[in-house]
């Protein structure tokens, strides 16, 4: 996204989406979840981790996540100083949710980054560098590669 995204809040669930859905264990991390995550994240996303998860399972999703990098801005809250009345249901306000059960399933995490950053898709297919970096392509190939 070329526009600033500094406000941009992102909702995104664990059970099934950062991970396989084996709840409540901890599923396996789901491929590019992590990478895309972390990255979106040092763009200046706020990354708001919305899960049915509570109490211990809750910490362990938190603490999973926070073992890879990822530290997030909120967890099921939409601001982190924002204090949860337990009597009164809500949705959490993002302007991007990302979750197992959209329409139509989650897509990958690989489908997630081409839709959250079309600029940089069109340049890598018209094989220009990437915001001026030239390693271009390649920059991108590693950055989906690494695995932990």
């Amino acid at each position: 996204m070329s526009e600033d995204v500094t406000n941009i809040k992102i909702a995104v669930d664990f059970d099934g989406t950062i991970v396989e859905h084996k709840y409540p264990e901890i599923g396996k991390e789901k491929l590019f979840a992590f990478e895309t995550l972390l990255t979106m994240q040092k763009r200046g996303f706020k990354i708001i981790l919305w899960t049915v998860r509570s109490g211990e399972r809750l910490e362990e999703a938190v603490e999973f996540c926070r073992d890879k990098g990822l530290e997030f801005y909120a967890v099921n809250k939409n601001y982190p100083e924002e204090v949860i009345d337990e009597n009164f249901e809500r949705k959490i306000e993002a302007d991007i949710y990302i979750d197992d059960r959209n329409v139509g399933g989650f897509p990958g995490w690989s489908a997630v980054w081409q839709m959250l950053n079309p600029d940089e898709n069109i340049r890598i297919l018209q094989g220009k560098k990437m915001r001026g970096d030239r390693r271009g392509i390649s920059r991108l190939k590693r950055l989906f590669s690494k695995r932990n």
